[in-house]
């Protein structure tokens, strides 16, 4: 099988068609999801993009991987997607980005270049297109041969997509090199396509601009009165929704928009797959790094513990298993499955380090054996509200204590702050999380299930094996 992993950075996990969006129209996506399966509940493990990419990418919760923030290096130790690929035979190639940061023990010295950005490509991957989000680099190049005015600089650069024609979109320039490049290919090949599409600037390509009328827009999740200092903090940042109605409404439109053209390519890319009688020879898997708040509760971008920016799309088609085609999974799933569910796809075993759960059960029209009752993720937000500067370690503790874990269950979700506080919303009274619920019952189960998650899920890379009687071994089968 040809192995296609899809991440749409952004991608709210709401703005489906097929899920009843309102607004979003997802012909091509709602096509995957009906000739595959589509998991309705499905989360990212953190933010902003490297955490959740880490995520992603090594099956760990954040807990785990430890990258805390864009910039934080991964771990060399830590298998990843791309190893797995090329251990099963495949060479992994990335059209895109992965937002990965460079152990420092692996550079070569002050000058490896590596140094230079924290945008760097994840291990094992080759590369078919580098398109750092801040450097569109080569696109920018095309863009100028075919007479556009382009400035250097990557906010000018995609901002300005709505006066140039949507064929000369990044999106449509990353389908056109990789549709090349599957045409290259004279066996089974494992590609990464990481569209930037629908992250911001919110401004989408040509007429799709103009696509939807900012007057027909829902209007976002109100904040409740009672605040956190936590949302207080990202209020004053960047995650600021606009207050104006109409320039929230003109983002939201334009964020739709961009979720139209980024779906439309993905057409024209299942197209591609189908003329080349290679539809039926493509496991294809699409989620997200991250969602996006879009106004909800005063914030626009992602962070924080609020569900909008953790929960993503998940689509998985594999034409060996068309049992499963047309499921709608209601369960928790969650991005750290997706190493686990490639690994069973390649014929490779789950490495130990993996906290996520193959969803080849899913696939294959099935129940599994036993499966998580809620979604997990984390955010770090140390680089936001402390200063930079010398701590006195070991016995400074704050960067530490900057940081949170939500568990979200079927009626409720707990947040934990690592400062000691905590949250409890009733998602059964008040599903847009503005009620919070101190019924010590409640809050005391959901309060012990993230105990019990994060001792189940302490890092085992070794722990299975044993050194005793002269050898290697391991733990006997049920232990």
């Amino acid at each position: 099988m040809n192995i296609l992993l899809i991440t749409l950075d952004q991608f709210r996990g709401d703005c489906l068609s097929a899920a009843g969006h309102p607004i979003a129209r997802t012909p091509h996506l709602d096509r995957l999801a009906a000739e595959g399966v589509r998991f309705a509940r499905h989360y990212s493990q953190a933010a902003p993009c490297s955490p959740g990419r880490a995520s992603l990418y090594t099956g760990t919760y954040q807990l785990n991987h430890r990258v805390v923030a864009n910039g934080t290096p991964l771990d060399r130790r830590l298998d990843n997607v791309a190893w797995a690929a090329r251990r099963a035979g495949y060479v992994p190639t990335l059209f895109g980005y992965t937002d990965q940061a460079v152990d420092p023990r692996e550079i070569s010295g002050p000058d490896d270049p590596r140094l230079k950005s924290w945008e760097g490509i994840l291990p094992g991957f080759e590369v078919g297109l580098n398109f750092a989000t801040h450097d569109p680099g080569v696109w920018v190049r095309w863009l100028r041969e075919r007479g556009h005015v382009v400035p250097d600089d990557y906010e000018g650069a995609v901002g300005g997509e709505p006066g140039r024609p949507a064929e000369h979109s990044l999106s449509a320039y990353h389908t056109d090199v990789l549709v090349d490049w599957i045409d290259a290919q004279e066996g089974p090949w494992f590609a990464h396509l990481s569209q930037l599409r629908p992250h911001p600037p919110y401004a989408a390509a040509g007429d799709y601009a103009g696509l939807y009328d900012p007057a027909a827009m829902p209007a976002p999740i109100e904040m409740s009165g009672e605040r956190h200092r936590l949302h207080e903090a990202l209020l004053r940042s960047a995650m600021a929704a606009p207050t104006d109605p109409g320039e929230m409404a003109h983002l939201q439109a334009q964020y739709f928009a961009m979720v139209a053209e980024v779906d439309h390519q993905l057409g024209r890319l299942w197209a591609a797959l189908e003329a080349r009688g290679q539809w039926d020879d493509t496991l294809i898997l699409v989620t997200a790094d991250h969602g996006e708040q879009l106004g909800d509760h005063g914030l626009i971008q992602k962070g924080g513990f609020f569900e909008a920016s953790y929960h993503v799309l998940g689509i998985v088609r594999d034409p060996r298993r068309p049992e499963g085609h047309g499921r709608v999974v209601e369960r928790f799933t969650e991005n750290v499955d997706v190493l686990p569910t490639l690994c069973e796809a390649m014929g490779l075993p789950v490495p130990a380090q993996c906290d996520g759960l193959p969803l080849t059960p899913f696939l294959e029209g099935a129940e599994p054996p036993w499966w998580r009752e809620a979604a997990h993720w984390e955010f770090d937000w140390r680089g936001a509200v402390i200063p930079r500067g010398p701590h006195a370690w070991p016995w400074d503790r704050r960067l530490e204590r900057q940081n949170l874990a939500v568990l979200r269950s079927e009626t409720a979700a707990y947040v934990q702050f690592g400062d000691g506080g905590s949250l409890c919303f009733d998602l059964a009274a008040d599903p847009t999380w503005r009620t919070e619920t101190h019924d010590p019952a409640t809050v005391l189960a959901h309060a012990q299930a993230m105990l019990a998650w994060r001792a189940q899920h302490a890092d085992r890379t070794l722990t299975g094996m044993l050194i005793e009687n002269g050898g290697l071994g391991r733990w006997p089968e049920g232990v």
